[in-house]
Order: C-alpha cells, then structure tokens, then sequence
C-alpha cells in the first residue's frame, strides 16, 4: 500500500522574478532570474543537479513545446528535462515530477521551474488554447469564458446557501480588499496598491456578480525550485531546519461535474478531494487549527470564498462568517494570500504554483519583512486549472 512521501523531500532552495508587464525580456530571461536566486539560496552549483521540469502552458507564446530549452537556457549539461503542462496547475506539477524524483530515489537533487510570458500577446486575459481544447470551447461552448464559469458558481453559491448577492459580493469585496493590502506590501507583486471595499464593489461588471476587481489579470514571471532529500538538505545546510514537503496530492476531474446532475455549482470537486488526500498524506486531522497560512488559486475571488469551504476550514456555507470576522487576514488567524495571490502578485500560468510555494518556504523560513506571520507551522499551497466544472487541482502542504 501506498504510504506517501510525507518527509522524504526538502526544498533546498527557491527563487521567484517580478511578475508584472516584463516588455524588456525574453521567457528564457525570466527563467535565468529565477534560477540564479534559486541557486544562491541553495548553495550548490549546476553539476550538483540530476534532473529537471519545467511547467508552462501556452507553448505557442512561451518557449515551444520541447523541454530543450529549458536546459539550453540554464546550460544544465546533459540531464534529463521534462516539459510538463496542466492547466493552470501547470507550476505544481514541475513541483510534482521534481518531488517524486527525489522521494524515489531516481533522483539526489531535482529542479523544478515555471515560465510564462503571457503579456507579449497584447490581450488581457488568457489567450485561446490553440489545441483540441480551443476547439471545444468554440464548437461546443461558443459562449464559455473564465469570469462567465466562475460567476455561475457565485450565483450557485447564493442559491444552495440562500446568500443575498449583496452579501456575496461584499464578502468577495473584502476578500479583494485583503490580497490587494497585502499585495501592496510585496516589492516582487505585479499589482501594488491598495483598494478599497467601496471602490471594488463600484467597479464594473465583469460577469454578474463578479466585477474588475474580483478578477485576476495575467503577468510575465517565473519561479523555480530545487529539492533534494533531507539528509542532503541538512548536510549542505547544516545550521537550517530544512523546509519539509509534508503532502502533495493531484485530483483530475473524471467529467462527472459536467455531465451529470449531482453537482451543486457551488463548489470545486476536484479541490475537496485533492485536500482530503494532502491531510490524511500528511497526517492533518483538523486543519482550521493545524495549517497555518495558504495560498489559494484565487483566479476569482468567488473561487477563493468556494476554496475556503473545499479546504475544509471554513465550514459549508459559512465562509462570509469568516471573512466578515477577517479571519483570513494577514493578522487573523489563517492569513490567506500573504503575497497578494493570483489577483496582487499575478498570474503566470506555469509559474503561479511555484510562487505560492516560494511565499510559504520565504514565510517557513522568517524571511517575509513587514507581512511576515508569526512563527508559522504549516504552509498549504492550492493550485487549480480548469473551470469549477471542468478542473484539475494540486494541493501542497509544506513545513518543518
């Protein structure tokens, strides 16, 4: 049977780029920016590295499809390179092909890194897949968008809870006001400023009920990390307490959400199934009181208040009461998005993975200034692609 890999892997090192409007430079730049840090943080040089992934989404905007350039670019000398792609959850799972290399023993020392350089296409939001999913979407969705998805499930959420919308959209105000102070204080974060609840809820209207602000944009960026075992990490570190990866767990919708009738709108599946996986893999029996602060695929704010439920700390159809109490604040109880999230820091697609996981190691090892949270435990990462009905998500748990 199965038993996880709880413990078997350290993350040695990280590094993480601005994210913003990158005009100066190339994909390939961005990886090298990410890298570099990741490798001082680290302590090692190239030769020490066994294997590498690298996680991206839109190839034809990006760097190609072939995981040639990303050794090319960091001129790794004849490992192997991996490409890998999963929606919005692409960054995770370079995360996830490192992790596994190292807790199997295939590989010593791993690096995973994420790139995307979305903003050279001139469009403001994600471009079309140029791929058989592309192609589904027009034939047979010809209306579909993100914001539209997403605001279905708001109006889901009201329905199943019997919320008014003026109380979800104030909720969903709050959640935006909350990652854009945070955001504010994050020198790497795309969008720095700080937005009232009041300016968000006058905002216009994206998709009913979901406005400017309850919607991520995209950025250029990257984020790279390095993993290895314990006993390497505290070797090479040896007055560090290594960053453990304590659970890392996948679940991939089978279609049943779309197809049939037993979805309530109001949720993600595929999250509450891939966090039920990452605490019993990591031991977390109750995880309002163990997990210590989150970063969440907050491509939506709406997606953020469902992610609350899904994670299993909030309680169902009682995230408001939580928000309304700023429980998820950056000085409440499980500060959520201490960097700003998808919506402050931006969104890279095959970097955003990473970055959660480069804000809960930075947090883990007290290196986070002015939003630093007290003596944090357990770091979670939550990373999803797709459409609520129609997803892919990674959950990670990281901590000593």
């Amino acid at each position: 049977m199965a038993s996880g890999i709880k413990d078997k892997v350290a993350i040695l090192g990280m590094g993480c780029t601005k994210f913003g409007e990158r005009w100066d430079v190339q994909a390939e730049d961005l990886m090298v920016e990410a890298y570099n840090e990741c490798m001082e943080d680290a302590g090692i040089e190239k030769k020490d590295i066994d294997a590498s992934w690298f996680g991206s989404c839109f190839d034809e905007v990006n760097v190609g499809k072939s995981a040639i350039s990303l050794p090319m670019t960091l001129k790794l000398p004849y490992i192997g390179a991996t490409r890998v792609e999963n929606f919005c959850a692409s960054g995770t799972e370079s995360f996830r092909g490192a992790t596994y290399a190292v807790a199997s023993g295939a590989a010593d020392i791993a690096l995973a890194m994420g790139a995307e350089k979305l903003k050279d296409t001139g469009y403001g939001g994600l471009p079309d897949f140029g791929t058989a999913m592309g192609t589904f979407n027009r034939l047979i969705m010809p209306n579909a968008t993100a914001p539209g998805s997403f605001a279905l499930m708001a109006t889901g959420y009201c329905a199943k809870y019997n919320v008014s919308p003026e109380d979800l959209k104030t909720a969903l105000a709050k959640i935006s006001a909350k990652s854009h102070a945070n955001g504010a204080k994050n020198p790497k974060a795309h969008l720095r400023k700080n937005v009232t609840v009041d300016q968000i809820l006058s905002a216009p209207i994206i998709a009913w009920p979901l406005g400017l602000f309850d919607c991520c944009g995209v950025s250029d960026g990257a984020a790279c990390a390095i993993v290895t075992t314990p006993e390497i990490a505290k070797k090479l570190k040896p007055n560090e307490e290594p960053i453990l990866v304590k659970a890392l767990q996948i679940a991939i919708t089978s279609g049943e959400e779309m197809w049939y009738d037993n979805w309530d709108g109001a949720h993600v599946e595929t999250t509450t199934r891939a966090a039920a996986k990452a605490y019993a893999e990591a031991g977390v029996k109750t995880p309002r009181e163990e997990i210590s602060m989150m970063e969440v695929h907050d491509c939506f704010s709406i997606t953020e208040l469902a992610t609350y439920e899904d994670l299993q700390i909030s309680p169902r159809g009682k995230a408001i009461d939580d928000i309304n109490d700023g429980f998820y604040n950056l000085d409440g109880k499980l500060p959520c998005q201490p960097d700003g999230g998808l919506k402050c820091f931006g969104h890279p697609i095959g970097a955003s993975g990473l970055r959660m996981l480069y804000e809960m190691y930075n947090q883990l090892n007290g290196r986070s200034g002015d939003r630093q949270i007290k003596d944090p435990k357990l770091g979670l990462t939550h990373n999803l692609g797709g459409f609520p009905a129609m997803s892919v998500c990674s959950v990670a748990i990281i901590g000593k």
